[in-house]
């Protein structure tokens, strides 16, 4: 006889068993497997010749598909927990139950009853079985011990303490019964080294009829008040109750760390993965324990190799290395907790970015004044009770930094001036450093020689030796007492230079950092013997450092340089892709902070003139057609005075005989999105609460994404209307009612008072039912403000206290469940994208475009290419990923809010023809999200196989002459993070706009899909580029913009430039907008670069909010304009007028200047040698005047960086424009080559 099964790894090692003891021929699968089609197809063969068929499905939609594969006539016995497969079950439904009791009560015995129990009740053998017999449901087990605990004190009394720490260890019951304990044991062993080990075993979320209590009572009664750390191997809720979980946790209020057991791949096949897990297991080893707060996602175990005898098991065997580093961890853990705070010690280290200048860029964070956020931290440490002397401030923290030169070198600081000027903490010699280097594995040491030259750097390939001081290694940083503050060192170049030829990671994005780079971190934990080391702002390089994407090994560069501490993030809690990657590849507890208030942008100057001036000519053309026409003249030239005239095609409507009521419109138009595109307010200072009228007005800004207030105050005031675009003053009056309201509730006063003083006269429907629902939320709103409490979290961190953990995202959009901040923040289910709002977003988002790209060049694209984020899906849900899929011409399917399968829509359906996509995912969305890049390369497979007519289906005309499906969905390396374009227009390393071209395919030529991770496919992109009419990206939210980070010119004009090279034309470049759902609209690249320039980087409001916060505003606006340049020198789509307006603004403006000089002097340095270099490249056309301030300027500029440096301390590039190209450097040509395949 023969006995067949799709069933789950965990019950394979004791069912082969069975079936062996007996004699018996088997033939599983497990669940696992059977997900790959062609397995499961071949299986299906066994099935048919079965005797008797196990299955144990679940909800997942896969069984679905599964279930009606199952040969009919063939008995069809399903076990499990639930009744989800009994539907498929032919036998009585007492056999079915009393086999589920066999597999539920578990172990050998009673999976070898099991077995004899269906040869005799199904195939009517005669054949002896014994009852289900039950067991233990939860219990303490040890190794050495020949029983299973249920009391603590009964085991201590065996076991006996021996150690000041104890450890608890949870994990599945599962384990127990089928002796699958290889990898608990391992864990064991090495904590009671240095711990108290209490191991318990559970059944999970529990099951109250079979009397198993639920893992929350299980950590109560073995756990709570008598652990100082969790380690958690579940990856469920311990409750039917997620919140309720929390709350459980946060009563135990330990760190709990989650070892992941890699459950279906060896230590061999995991080792070579560069991606750690697949996607469907990172939706449950990784996603479910980060809702929990759980972090440390360090591999545990892998799979046994199989039995000769039993065949596949599905047993784990322990990673002793990875478990040594969970020990080391622990250990780590422990200490932080058991000293006080006088005696530990902790380093925070700042972000920069030196390919924006190190000097002008120390304490780089996203919406965060990283500066003035650790001077409050080190008070607040040191009122708390640590040994710490704060700096009084964040300007004084700067300048300590500045004057002592404590960083990294660059064009402006030599390592010698850092150690003359005392900004060294240590200088390392060979026998400090030497150890830390031969540790790591042969892999790594190989890579840094081939680098950066023997240890500790060499002069190779024209790049010197970083940060050496008489063959010393130098760390920089400040001390204050117990308490470091650093600048992270440089990730990807060395010595007092910015170029095309230091700049080795601009080569080959896989090479690791130099020896200082590790040493600098080293350093902290061996020496310094850090308790704790704390990242500052989102984000540094650490996280993104080459390796694979989750549970790292220790050849992985973010495990190797970080060493095994206590490490915790203060991160933007509106950033969920990078705080994601963060918590993954570096085991950071997040500390999530608020976001910076978010204001309108408003108008100034002489858009605001040219509002007000519309409204008076509105005003007038009925009641004083002469006061109107003589405005009309006006409003001309302010629209032609402000650069209005292109952005509104103000000849075209001319030529096209349009009148002034065609003009107003357009004007209205263009002034109404700046008006209402909000602006943040400065920045956040972490521990920082908004109060006041900072409360109100963040309020505010949170209820604009629904138009909450705006909609009360219209209906508070009887109009049952929206305002018409160009409606300024009641746009205006809008707000300044909805911030009058929201104050006065906030001054305790009543809905009814809050509304009279906000509307006065107006107020026409006192008892709108608007009006207490609105107030309820801004109160409760206020609250969750009120209770962030984000240095108590670093506080309870430093404590190795249990952080409670809580959803991210963005606020301006409606995601006030981030409040409070302070917490441990997660994500979402990577399968529940796109939602099915977003899609129908994404949906409009394509018609948008295409309609758009119909009207000005008369036919549809053939191909689109999109920057495909991660913030997609984390900010908006997908709606890109919507907006893809309906140009395929597809749409999800949906089961329970999940995407389950792919609708191919009819072309009578859709109308038109199928776009052919080409995508470049970043590289987070790779290792977050890679279920949907298979879901989408699904949809491409689909529509490529549909026989359909080349001119309706551009994705099969464009396959036509290939074998194989050519990849559309390209990225990085695997492993590695980046583009490349932004790090050769950083460091000035092209000539031609074609250099640019290759290092962006070079790059990002690797292809991903189903079944392929990174495969080289650099052919295949160009082929793919030659086709593109029009890349894209979007926006959708006005917290961040295209202007606020390097990655949006880098890709979205990287790919444009690519493409319009191998293309040999120019093509259109979009860019969405979906800030408001409900009005979806598409612009090109040019105009909202000119929004976003005139909404923040021209726009007083913007710049005056960031000059409160000193040297931090200074670096920000230089970054900011470091990207238009970059926009620029890819796309061409920058207007000349925009680059002459900053150069007025910042370089030419004298109160700008002094701002400049008196608090970060090298942010305007970058800011003019940018200018000079993108006028010399002839990437602007400068007006005389302005380009001649500009040199005249600069050399001033320059007399002040020289005299900072008061002395001469060796060569240093200064100012210096030094390009070197691949052409000039036969070494990175020929790993650009490589990369491209010899192309």
């Amino acid at each position: 006889m023969k006995i067949s099964g799709i069933i789950w790894g965990g019950e394979l090692p004791l069912l082969t068993r069975a079936c062996n003891s007996q004699g018996i021929e088997h033939a599983f699968i497990t669940s696992t497997a059977a997900r790959n089609l062609d397995t499961l197809n071949t299986y299906i063969a066994h099935l048919n010749t079965a005797d008797l068929i196990i299955i144990h499905p679940s909800t997942d939609p896969f069984w679905d598909d599964v279930i009606p594969k199952i040969p009919e006539g063939i008995p069809v016995i399903p076990i499990g927990y639930d009744q989800e497969g009994l539907s498929a079950s032919t036998v009585p439904v007492k056999v079915a139950a009393t086999a589920s009791a066999y597999y539920i009560y578990g172990g050998e015995k009673n999976l070898d009853h099991l077995i004899r129990y269906l040869r005799a009740e199904v195939l009517h053998e005669d054949m002896s079985y014994d009852p289900p017999e039950p067991a233990v449901w939860d219990g303490i087990y040890h190794p050495d011990a020949d029983r299973i605990y249920t009391s603590t004190d009964d085991y201590f009394t065996w076991r006996g303490k021996t150690h000041t720490s104890t450890i608890g260890i949870l994990f599945y019951r599962l384990y127990w019964a089928n002796r699958d304990l290889k990898v608990i044991n391992a864990l064991i062993r090495r904590l009671e080294q240095e711990h108290n080990v209490i191991p318990v075993f559970c059944i999970g979320t529990g099951d109250a009829d079979l009397g198993a209590r639920p893992g929350q009572e299980v950590i109560d009664h073995y756990f709570t008040g008598k652990i100082d750390l969790l380690i958690n191997l579940q990856s469920v809720t311990l409750s039917r109750n997620t919140k309720e979980t929390v709350e459980g946790l946060k009563s135990l209020n330990v760190p709990i760390i989650h070892p992941v057991i890699i459950y279906n791949r060896s230590q061999a096949d995991w080792e070579q993965d560069s991606a750690g897990l697949t996607a469907s297991e990172i939706g449950w080893a990784i996603v479910v324990p980060e809702f929990l707060g759980m972090t440390s996602m360090i591999p545990a175990g892998v799979k046994s190799p199989d039995d000769p005898l039993m065949g596949e098991t599905e047993w784990h065997d322990p990673l002793p290395e990875r478990i040594d580093r969970i020990g080391q961890l622990v250990s780590g853990w422990i200490r932080l907790k058991q000293k006080n705070p006088a005696e530990r010690r902790v380093a925070f280290i700042l972000n920069n970015a030196p390919c924006a200048s190190i000097e002008a860029t120390v304490g780089t964070a996203a919406h965060l004044d990283a500066l003035e956020s650790v001077a409050q931290i080190l008070q607040m440490m040191n009122n708390a009770g640590y040994t710490v002397d704060p700096p009084a401030d964040g300007k004084e923290l700067i300048t300590t930094i500045l004057e002592r030169k404590a960083l990294s070198e660059f064009r402006w600081t030599s390592v010698t001036e850092t150690v003359t000027k005392g900004g060294a903490l240590a200088l390392l010699g060979r026998e400090t450093w030497e150890p830390w280097i031969t540790s790591l594995p042969r892999k790594l040491q190989d890579q840094l020689r081939e680098t950066w030259g023997d240890p500790p750097g060499e002069e190779k390939d024209g790049v010197p030796a970083g940060m050496i001081y008489e063959g010393k290694l130098v760390i920089t940083g400040i001390s204050y007492g117990n308490i470091l503050v650093m600048t992270q060192p440089k990730r990807g170049c060395a010595g007092s230079r910015c170029d095309g030829q230091v700049c080795k990671i601009l080569h080959d994005p896989d090479i690791p950092p130099p020896y200082h780079y590790f040493a600098t971190y080293q350093y902290l934990v061996k020496e310094f013997q850090a308790d704790a080391i704390v990242h500052v702002g989102t984000h540094g390089t650490l996280e993104f450092l080459p390796g694979k994407s989750v549970v790292l090994s220790d050849s992985c560069l973010p495990d190797a340089v970080l060493g095994p501490v206590p490490f915790l993030y203060i991160y933007n809690t509106d950033n969920p892709p990078e705080g994601t990657i963060a918590k993954r590849r570096t085991a950071a507890t997040l500390i999530g902070h608020m976001q910076s208030i978010m204001t309108e942008s408003g108008l100034y100057g002489e858009l605001s003139e040219l509002a007000d001036r519309i409204d008076e000519y509105t005003r007038a053309r009925d009641a004083d057609p002469a006061r109107a026409h003589a405005l009309e003249h006006v409003i001309l030239d302010l629209i032609r005075r402000s650069n209005l005239g292109q952005e509104i095609k103000l000849e075209q409507i001319k030529e096209s005989g349009g009148g002034m009521d065609e003009v107003i419109k357009a004007a209205h138009t263009s002034l109404t999105q700046i008006y209402n595109s909000q602006i943040p307010d400065g920045m956040h200072i972490f521990g920082s609460i908004p109060i006041g009228e900072k409360r109100a007005a963040y309020i505010t800004g949170l209820l604009r994404f629904n138009q909450e207030l705006r909609t009360l105050m219209l209906d508070l005031a009887g109009l049952d209307m929206i305002p018409k675009a160009g409606e300024f003053a009641l746009h205006r009056m809008l707000d300044d009612q909805a911030k009058k309201f929201v104050s006065a509730l906030l001054e305790g006063e009543n809905p009814r008072n809050a509304a009279e003083i906000a509307l006065g006269e107006r107020l026409i429907r006192p008892d709108s039912p608007l009006l207490s629902q609105v107030s309820e939320k801004v109160i409760e709103l206020s609250d969750l403000i009120g209770s962030s409490d984000e240095h108590e979290a670093l506080l309870r961190a430093l404590s190795a206290a249990y952080i409670e953990p809580g959803p991210s995202g963005l606020v301006s959009r409606g995601r006030t469940d981030i409040l409070p901040t302070g917490r441990n923040f997660y994500s979402l289910d990577p399968y529940s994208v796109p939602t099915e709002a977003a899609f129908r977003v994404g949906r409009k988002l394509a018609e948008v475009l295409l309609e758009k790209y119909r009207t000005e060049e008369g036919r549809y694209p053939e191909t689109v290419a999109v920057y495909w984020m991660a913030s997609d899906i984390m900010w908006s849900d997908g709606e890109t990923f919507g907006k893809l899929l309906h140009l395929l011409g597809v749409e999800p399917v949906y089961r329970q809010g999940r995407v389950t399968s792919l609708k191919i829509l009819p072309l009578s359906t859709l109308g038109r023809p199928r776009i052919d996509i080409n995508v470049r995912a970043s590289g987070i969305l790779r290792d977050c999200f890679y279920n949907c890049i298979d879901l989408l390369d699904d949809a491409v497979a689909q529509v490529a196989a549909l026989h359909e007519p080349d001119e309706m289906n551009y994705v099969r005309k464009h396959q036509a002459d290939k074998s194989g499906l050519m990849p559309r969905i390209f990225g990085s390396r695997a492993g590695t993070y980046g583009m490349g374009v932004n790090l050769a227009l950083y460091a000035s390393a092209w000539k031609e706009e074609t250099e640019l071209a290759d290092i962006y395919i070079a790059w990002n030529g690797y292809g991903y899909g189903k079944g392929v991770y990174g495969r080289p496919a650099h052919d295949d992109l160009i082929a793919q580029l030659k086709t593109v009419d029009v890349t894209f990206n979007k926006t959708a939210t006005d917290e961040y913009d295209l202007l606020g980070c390097c990655c949006y010119f880098g890709t979205h004009g990287g790919m444009t430039i690519a493409a319009e090279t191998v293309k040999g034309q120019k093509i259109a470049t979009y860019y969405g907008d979906t800030r408001d759902p409900s009005q979806v609209e598409v612009r090109t690249l040019a105009e909202e670069l000119t929004r976003v320039v005139r909404t923040k980087l021209l726009n007083p409001k913007y710049i005056d909010g960031l000059k409160e916060h000193g040297y931090s505003g200074a670096s920000e606006l230089s970054r900011r304009i470091g990207r238009v340049y970059g926009w620029d020198a890819t796309t061409g789509q920058v207007d000349d007028w925009i680059f002459d307006d900053i150069a007025r603004a910042f370089i030419l403006n004298q109160e700008n200047r002094d701002f400049f000089e008196e608090n970060n002097p090298y942010a305007l340095e970058e800011i003019g040698r940018r200018l000079l270099e993108a006028h010399e490249r002839g990437v602007w056309e400068a007006d005389p005047d302005v380009i001649e301030g500009v040199k005249e300027a600069y050399l001033m500029i320059e007399g002040w960086m020289e005299d900072r440096m008061d002395g001469s301390y060796g060569q240093v590039q200064g100012g210096s424009i030094d390009i070197y190209t691949m052409n000039d450097i036969s070494a990175w040509k020929e790993k650009i080559g490589h990369m491209k395949g010899g192309k």
